[in-house]
C-alpha cells in the first residue's frame, strides 16, 4: 500500500462506501466549475461582433468569472466550515442559474461581466471549494485516486458542453443558449444533495499512527512545539489565546503563511496562473482566426477535453503508487513544466491537424496539473487544514486568473497574431515548473533533516531517562 499523507481529522476516513457517491457529486460540481467558463468561449466571436468589442474586452467575461470563482474561495470556505458542503453547493447552483438567465437579457458587455462574471463566478466558487473539501473527509489512503476521478468532471463536461454550446447557438442564438445553460446548471443542486456529511462518531481514530515524512507531518510537529511553548503561559492568557485561535482557525487559518510548503506552493501557483487558462480560452478563437470552420474549432475543445478526461483519473492512479506518492510534489513539477513546453511549441503547429496534435498534448499536460493541483496542497498542509488553505490560495490566485486572459488577449490586439500569446503562456508555465523542482527538492531535504533531528532528540531523551533510572537504582542499592 502506498504511503498516505498524515491526517489529523480525529477519525479514520472510510475510504469508500458513500464516499464514492460523494466523488460522483464532486465530479458534477467540479465539472461545471471548471468547464463552464471555458465552454462559453464558443460564443465569444459572435458576442464580440454583437457588442463591437476587442479581443481583450471579450476575454474579460471568462476572466471575471474565473476570478470571481477564485475570489469567492474564502467566503465559500467559511460557509463550508459553518454549514457543511451540501447547502453551499446547492446555493451555488441557484446563483449560476440566476446569473445566466439575467445575462440572456444583457444589453452591454458590462452586463455580461456582472451577470456571467460576478454572479455566475461566485456561484461556481460555492460549487468548487466544498466539492474539494468533502473528498478529504471521506478518503485518506485512496485520496489521490478519488481526487483524480472527481477532477475528471471538468474535461467530461467540457467535452459535452463545447459541441452542445455550438448546437444551442445555431438553434437559439447566444441569448436563448444562456437560458438553456441556466437550466442545465441547476444539476449542481442535485450534486449538492448527495454530499452527505461523513459520520465522524462512527469512525473513531486509532490512538497512535506512524509518522510520515511529508509537509503535513512536519506541520504537526511544529504545532506540537507551539503547544509546548504555550504551556508557559498563565491559565487566563492560555484560555484567551486558545479561544482566539480556535475562533480564527474555525473560519480561516493565517498561520499557513508560516508554513514553508504552503508558501512554496502559493508563490509558484501565482505565477503559473497568469498563463494557465488563456491557452484554453483562446483555442477556439485561434482556430477560427486561421480560417477553420466553427464546428471544427469547437471540436478542438472536445478533443482537448476527451484526452483530459482520461488523463486525470490515470494521473490520480499513478500518483497513488508507492513510487510516486512519497514524492508527489516532483510529479506536479513535471506536469507544470510539460504545460510550458506544449505552449512554446504550439505556434509551430500548422493547419487543423497541427492544432489537433497540440490539443492532444495540451490535454495530457492540463489534465496532469488539474489532477494534482489540490492533491499536492492537501499533501503539504493535511486534510484538516485543507479547507482554510484552499480558501487562502483561491483568493490570492484570483488576481492572475483575472488578468491572465485579458493580458494575453491584449497581445493579440497589439501584434495581430496568436503566437505571441502562446509564447508568453509557455514561459509563464515553464518558469514556475522549474521553480517547483528546485524548491520542492529543498523542502524535502529540510523535512528529512527535521525528522532526523526529531529522532535524535527522542533518542537523547530516552538515553537520559535510562541513565537517570540507572542512577536512581544504584543510589537505592547503596542506601540498602
Amino acid at each position: 500500500m502506498s504511503p498516505a499523507a498524515a491526517s489529523n481529522l480525529g477519525y479514520t476516513p472510510p475510504d469508500g462506501g458513500w464516499g464514492w457517491v460523494v466523488v460522483l457529486a464532486s465530479f458534477i460540481s467540479i465539472g461545471f466549475s471548471y468547464a463552464f467558463p471555458k465552454s462559453l468561449t464558443i460564443y465569444f466571436k459572435e458576442i464580440q461582433e454583437y457588442f463591437s468589442v476587442s479581443y481583450s474586452q471579450i476575454a474579460w467575461v471568462s476572466s471575471v468569472m474565473l476570478a470571481s470563482m477564485y475570489a469567492g474561495g474564502p467566503v465559500s470556505s467559511i460557509l463550508v466550515n459553518r454549514y457543511g458542503s451540501r447547502p453551499v453547493v446547492m446555493v451555488g447552483g441557484v446563483m449560476v442559474c440566476a446569473g445566466m438567465v439575467l445575462a440572456s437579457f444583457g444589453t452591454t458587455i458590462m452586463h455580461l461581466y456582472l451577470c456571467v462574471g460576478v454572479i455566475g463566478g461566485l456561484g461556481l466558487a460555492f460549487n468548487l471549494q466544498p466539492a474539494l473539501t468533502i473528498i478529504g473527509t471521506y478518503f485518506h489512503v485512496k485520496r489521490p485516486m478519488a481526487n483524480g476521478l472527481a477532477m475528471a468532471g471538468s474535461p467530461v463536461f467540457l467535452f459535452t458542453l463545447a459541441p452542445l454550446n455550438q448546437f444551442l447557438f445555431d438553434s437559439f442564438g447566444w441569448r436563448g443558449s444562456f437560458l438553456v445553460l441556466g437550466a442545465i446548471v441547476l444539476n449542481c443542486c442535485v450534486a449538492g444533495a448527495l454530499m452527505r456529511p461523513v459520520n465522524k462518531h462512527a469512525l473513531k481514530k486509532p490512538k497512535s499512527e506512524p509518522s510520515k515524512c511529508n509537509g503535513a507531518a512536519a506541520e504537526e510537529a511544529a504545532t506540537a512545539g507551539a503547544g509546548v511553548q504555550s504551556d508557559n503561559l498563565l491559565p487566563e492568557e492560555k484560555q484567551k489565546e486558545s479561544k482566539g485561535q480556535s475562533c480564527m482557525q474555525k473560519f480561516i487559518d493565517p498561520s499557513l503563511f508560516r508554513h514553508r510548503g504552503f508558501l512554496i506552493y502559493l508563490i509558484g501557483n501565482v505565477v503559473m496562473f497568469f498563463g494557465f487558462f488563456a491557452p484554453v480560452v483562446f483555442l477556439a478563437p485561434y482556430a477560427k482566426h486561421l480560417g477553420i470552420d466553427e464546428y471544427s474549432a469547437a471540436f478542438l475543445l472536445s478533443i482537448f477535453a476527451l484526452v483530459d478526461m482520461f488523463v486525470r483519473p490515470t494521473t490520480g492512479l499513478v500518483g497513488n503508487t508507492k513510487w510516486i506518492r512519497p514524492r508527489i510534489q516532483y510529479f506536479f513539477s513535471l506536469a507544470v513544466s510539460y504545460n510550458g513546453v506544449c505552449h512554446l511549441l504550439c505556434p509551430l503547429a500548422s493547419g487543423y491537424w497541427g492544432l489537433v496534435a497540440y490539443a492532444v498534448f495540451f490535454g495530457v499536460a492540463f489534465g496532469m496539473v488539474c489532477a494534482l493541483l489540490f492533491e499536492v496542497l492537501m499533501d503539504l498542509v493535511g486534510a484538516h487544514r485543507f479547507s482554510s488553505a484552499v480558501g487562502l490560495v483561491t483568493i490570492i490566485e484570483c488576481a492572475p486568473v483575472l488578468l491572465g486572459p485579458p493580458m494575453s488577449g491584449a497581445l493579440v490586439d497589439i501584434f495581430g497574431e496568436y503566437k505571441y500569446l502562446y509564447y508568453a503562456c509557455g514561459v509563464l508555465m515553464l518558469v514556475p515548473g522549474i521553480y517547483f523542482f528546485i524548491m520542492n527538492y529543498y523542502n524535502y531535504k529540510k523535512l528529512e533533516e527535521e525528522q532526523s533531528m526529531a529522532v535524535d532528540m527522542r533518542t537523547c531523551e530516552e538515553a537520559v531517562q535510562l541513565k537517570t533510572s540507572q542512577d536512581d537504582k544504584t543510589a537505592h542499592e547503596t542506601d540498602e
